[in-house]
């Protein structure tokens, strides 16, 4: 009877009016600070807002979550498609909030190419982990960004740090250069790979295992545990042929199964091993800075396009160079040179 009583069209009438009122930065930030998971989704959807309003007031919250202190970890959790890894997830955000972590997980969805929204897979997977009340399940759209990572993943890791969450989790799509987008992003990077599915050859590229701080080979359990254990030795003979990392670390390839939950303790405690080591050599605050550059760098390159895509003279101007290359009359560079020339002048 009582979920009658909530579910009256009144009810939600009611509801739906306050999902719509606006709520002020202040009250935002506080929610946030007071770690309220409704306010922080409110801010990380007023952030990823392409509304010009709440693009201002969105600054104004991640200005103000910028100043409190943490000393969060953020790990990025990459592979390829159909390797686990939501399930791997939810395994090592469960032991994290066992031992009194709280945890978020920014989950980067496909995108839908009708509603242009998150189809929300993830989140519909971790049912285990979303139910825990020291976690926050965060998908987002991966939209036209790169490799499938949301453009305001990096603001939401901040709002979330400033909610009091220790751990970062941050998931991609895993297709295309997904990998490199996080890698810019987090602290400890670790790859997820398969056995005896074709994964050990496409894991040898030079790219990605330089980028890695980790390889975990998953579902090593029942059948595929002696493929997992070939896979794991192929691996870290890869490994040794690349160059040292300037921090010292050495990566590590480890087994694990999500399913039967065997194997993240030892995950998470070498995490935790690279980020003791690396505060300790000054690498860890090294990163963030870098990171925070290489952030500020992209930012300026998008605003910048976006300021040349809003002016109707670099559209029209853009449309008649498009026609002149239509008819082989001007080449592609030769186009784009002459383009910004003419753009610029009115600046």
């Amino acid at each position: 009877m009582a979920n009658k009583k909530n579910t009256t069209p009144g009810t939600i009438s009611k509801i739906q009016e306050l999902r719509k009122q606006e709520i002020s930065t202040d009250t935002l930030t506080q929610g946030i600070f007071e770690g309220n998971k409704a306010l922080l989704a409110k801010a990380i959807t007023l952030l990823e807002s392409t509304n010009p309003e709440h693009f201002e007031k969105a600054n104004t919250v991640i200005e103000k979550c910028l100043a409190q202190p943490n000393s969060s970890i953020r790990l990025g959790i990459t592979g390829v498609p159909g390797v686990g890894k939501s399930s791997f997830i939810e395994a090592l955000g469960t032991l994290l909030t066992s031992k009194g972590k709280k945890v978020a997980v920014l989950a980067v969805d496909p995108t839908s190419s009708l509603s242009k929204g998150s189809i929300l897979g993830d989140k519909t997977r971790m049912q285990s982990l979303s139910k825990d009340p020291n976690a926050f399940i965060r998908p987002s759209p991966s939209g036209s960004s790169l490799g499938g990572v949301a453009q305001k993943t990096r603001e939401s890791i901040i709002l979330c740090e400033a909610a009091g969450y220790d751990v970062i989790l941050v998931e991609t799509v895993g297709v295309g250069q997904s990998e490199i987008a996080v890698h810019s992003m987090v602290d400890f990077f670790l790859l997820l790979k398969l056995s005896g599915a074709g994964d050990e050859l496409q894991g040898i590229k030079r790219g990605i295992m330089e980028m890695a701080d980790a390889i975990a080979i998953n579902k090593a359990d029942g059948d595929n545990l002696e493929r997992a254990k070939l896979a794991a030795t192929e691996f870290s003979r890869a490994l040794h042929l690349y160059p040292p990392k300037a921090n010292g670390w050495v990566p590590k390839v480890l087994k694990c199964s999500a399913t039967e939950n065997r194997g993240i303790q030892e995950i998470w405690g070498m995490v935790e091993d690279f980020v003791g080591q690396n505060r300790e050599n000054g690498h860890f605050i090294k990163n963030r800075q870098l990171q925070n550059r290489n952030w500020f760098i992209q930012t300026v390159d998008e605003q910048i396009k976006q300021f040349f895509h809003q002016k109707e003279s670099f559209n029209k101007a853009q449309k008649k160079m498009l026609k002149a290359i239509d008819e082989h009359k001007i080449s592609p560079f030769y186009a784009a040179k002459v383009l910004l020339e003419d753009i610029t002048k009115e600046l």
